[in-house]
């Protein structure tokens, strides 16, 4: 299930420095938003050499949270170096925002990008979804919502898929196909609908705890066995590639 975006055309054409692209994340993308959920709105802005290179140096990041027709979005760009250099490093968040399907604003560099993000996947990134997980689950288990129960389970199936098949997905719903994950998940995606700080308590039907940890025991234990034994590079090949691009676009 999801929800659509309200259209965010005019926010691109709002910002300070030109974007390189700008697409949603979050809960939008991972395929369990609710009725009031914010939207994620993450991208690559451009400094212009002026502001690399004299004495005043430009914003390495720009963000922004506002209410947008009765829609609270909340805006992160990182200029391409930054970004980039997120980018070569096991950073899912970035692979995520580059490669979401949920694209405002794109443009050829954007693309070109994108082609070169294969290149950027290694085996470490396992180290990453793994954090990730384990930050959700504390927040899960001091606030017992259903939010970070959902994104605990997401980044571990999401850190599994990438370490087998070098892909990223990071749409729950079709992770739990994919990998035949908990059968109880996809009622708490519908059961999350109705508010983002929905708490599982509130929830018929809900899984029993320990039938929860058992199952995130085994996803932890998937995650670290195809962290080593996957075939994915330790360290990103395409690293030069995105060194000449990131000139390139300055340039540019």
């Amino acid at each position: 299930m999801s929800y659509e975006v309200p259209d965010l055309t005019a926010v691109v054409a709002e910002q300070s420095h030109d974007l390189l692209f700008a697409t949603v994340s979050g809960a939008h993308l991972y395929g369990f938003p609710s009725r009031d959920s914010d939207v994620d709105l993450r991208g690559v802005h451009v400094l212009p050499l002026a502001e690399v290179l004299g004495l005043d140096h430009g914003p390495e990041t720009e963000e922004r949270t506002w209410v947008r027709d009765g829609v609270e979005i909340d805006l992160v760009t990182h200029d391409v170096r930054k970004f980039c250099r997120l980018l070569t490093r096991p950073n899912g968040y970035v692979l995520e925002q580059l490669l979401s399907p949920l694209v405002v604003h794109t443009t050829d560099g954007h693309r070109r990008l994108a082609a070169l993000a294969a290149g950027c996947v290694t085996s470490r990134h396992g180290h990453h979804y793994r954090g990730f997980a384990a930050t959700q689950w504390r927040l899960f288990e001091r606030t017992g919502e259903i939010k970070p129960l959902l994104y605990t389970f997401r980044a571990l199936l999401t850190g599994v898929h990438l370490l087998r098949t070098g892909e990223v997905v990071a749409h729950l719903p079709t992770l739990l196909e994919e990998l035949d994950g908990p059968d109880y998940l996809p009622g708490l995606v519908e059961a999350k609908v109705l508010g983002e700080h929905r708490a599982l308590a509130d929830v018929g039907g809900r899984p029993a705890p320990e039938r929860v940890e058992a199952d995130l025991a085994h996803w932890r234990e998937e995650l670290r066995v195809a962290r080593e034994t996957s075939d994915l590079p330790e360290h990103p090949p395409a690293f030069e590639e995105v060194h000449e691009f990131v000139v390139a676009t300055r340039l540019g």
